[in-house]
């Protein structure tokens, strides 16, 4: 285990220098060809050395973060937003579609309802912080087998209602992670309904990956053939903004 900490660590930091440079390389696009190559390199060495169902270290209860610290957007703090939690989420949905041969617009409720997996994980921030806290939400391919993909969807991306700087939100991962055993979409956080500040009423948990990737306060989810021509074309929001890599692996 410590071997696999020490390298999640290194990752961490490594992606976190390369974070605070972006703004500065950005205008630079031979720097930013160099960037996209050792991505791809990244990702192809992940995938090399590490299965595709390869499972993140998970922990026990007493090992759990005291606080769960919040990150990004702490509230979406629009009038359709707030309407839901006066209601407690009683009419929230999450919509699937795409490319998928069912649409789904799933009820909060019926999700909950779903078969859970639970798992207390770390939570890994680009900033450098990290947290261990316990999900509980159904497993991604659950409900994407109750959608049913078609032969050319290629990637999932999860579109939020938040904002920041009047963008919307939203990430996007490709099927090895969208079918990976413990990515969920998780509506509890240690044993309690997920909070605002971290959510609620659903986000993505996708284990692997750095913490920009859990996208939260999710409300669709559209399987696509390409990120190409949507929002920035990066598959993110700071992807989109600040150069983030779109595969962040650990």
């Amino acid at each position: 285990m410590s071997r696999i900490l020490s390298r999640r660590s290194a990752l961490v930091v490594g992606a976190g220098g390369l974070v605070a440079a972006c703004d500065r390389v950005a205008q630079f696009p031979a720097a930013q060809e160099l960037l996209g190559g050792a991505e791809v390199a990244h990702r192809g060495l992940q995938r090399a050395i590490t299965a595709r169902d390869a499972l993140a270290v998970e922990y026990r209860p007493d090992q759990r973060s005291p606080v769960f610290r919040a990150n990004g957007t702490n509230n979406p703090n629009t009038p359709d937003y707030t309407a839901h939690v006066a209601n407690r989420f009683a009419d929230w949905r999450v919509t699937v579609d795409g490319l998928v041969a069912r649409p789904l617009s799933l009820r909060l409720d019926q999700i909950r309802s779903m078969p859970s997996r639970q798992q207390i994980t770390r939570h890994d921030c680009v900033e450098g912080w990290s947290a261990i806290g316990k999900w509980t939400g159904p497993r991604l391919s659950r409900i994407l087998d109750l959608a049913g993909l078609r032969p050319n969807a290629r990637y999932l991306v999860f579109h939020c209602a938040d904002a920041i700087g009047g963008r919307r939100y939203y990430e996007s991962i490709d099927l090895i992670d969208a079918f990976h055993p413990q990515t969920i979409l998780a509506w509890a956080l240690n044993d309690r309904l997920l909070g605002v500040p971290n959510g609620a009423p659903l986000r993505l948990r996708v284990e692997r990956q750095l913490g920009y990737k859990h996208a939260k306060y999710v409300e669709r989810i559209e399987a696509v053939a390409s990120l190409t021509g949507l929002a920035g074309g990066k598959g993110g929001f700071w992807e989109d903004v600040a150069g983030y890599d779109w595969y962040a692996g650990i």
